[in-house]
């Protein structure tokens, strides 16, 4: 059977007009694999054009300037354990001893200048309080005081004012008060606590008369005391307590007790010169003298 031919423009005709078929799909090639290469040469070329590390000085040579500009330095991390190191340098080696030794010494009592202080001890004796003082030069014949000292308490017991004597009066004056006037007061008005002292050092004859012969004062001596003062306020003064009926027993107890430490013991009776005070003096080679 013979089959008619088809015109060329009706083939094409029909191959133009629009069907209602299913669009094309996409491309169906496999998608290309990342090329690991390019992918390291983007890296490297990205860690290129960050900025450029600064290396860290050797922990040997670290010094606080460097450090401080490491600090500074954008992008640059510094390890924290060099930020407290000023230096890892080896320490110098200590100097050499020195080829000698200077020998320390000490005195066992202060130079005469010297001051020890309101809680130093004098004269050897823990109890007795005080400070050394310098010479005092004569300025009368037989006057002068070479080993001096400024006591300030005797015994626990406070003196109105330093007294300026020897270490034999000022141990005396210790003695007296720890086993005469002490005992003595007892505990009338809470105790004695203190001493009113009237003189010590004075460079001056007898009872202050002139031409007199000098005075155990004026050799640093002796010490007149003119009250006993008591822990609640009273002040027991020789002049207006001798004889009364609440200090007079306790003041003759007292006055009596001094003649053993002192070798001369003057007071109310003795004479017109001492109805004030009494006088307690060390005065050397004699016997002692209380009246």
């Amino acid at each position: 059977m013979r089959v008619a031919a088809v015109p060329a423009m009706v083939l094409w005709a029909a191959l133009a007009t629009p069907t209602t078929a299913a669009p094309m799909a996409e491309s169906l090639r496999p998608t290309p694999r990342p090329h690991p290469v390019r992918e390291a040469v983007t890296e490297v070329t990205m860690v290129m054009t960050a900025p450029r590390l600064r290396p860290l000085p050797r922990p040997g040579t670290v010094t606080v300037p460097e450090v401080a500009r490491a600090i500074q330095t954008p992008y640059l991390i510094v390890p924290s354990a060099l930020a407290p190191v000023a230096s890892l340098r080896p320490a110098n080696r200590p100097s050499a001893r020195p080829a000698q030794v200077e020998k320390v010494v000490f005195r066992t009592q202060p130079a005469p200048e010297a001051t020890i202080g309101r809680t130093g001890a004098l004269c050897g004796d823990p109890a007795i309080l005080g400070k050394t003082i310098p010479p005092i030069a004569a300025k009368l014949k037989g006057c002068g005081l070479t080993d001096g000292v400024s006591v300030i308490s005797v015994a626990g017991v406070a003196l109105s004012q330093p007294a300026a004597v020897d270490c034999p009066t000022a141990k005396a004056l210790k003695a007296w008060v720890e086993t005469g006037a002490k005992p003595a007061i007892g505990r009338k008005g809470g105790g004695l606590v203190a001493l009113q002292v009237a003189a010590s050092y004075s460079c001056r004859g007898r009872n202050n008369q002139s031409g007199a012969k000098i005075s155990e004062h004026g050799k640093g001596r002796a010490v007149d005391i003119s009250a006993l003062l008591l822990a609640d306020g009273t002040s027991v003064t020789v002049l207006k307590s001798w004889g009364s009926k609440s200090y007079g027993k306790p003041l003759a107890s007292a006055r009596k007790a001094a003649c053993g430490p002192f070798n001369t013991v003057l007071g109310p009776g003795s004479d017109r010169f001492h109805a004030d005070h009494f006088h307690l003096d060390t005065a050397r080679g004699r016997g002692a003298y209380c009246r």
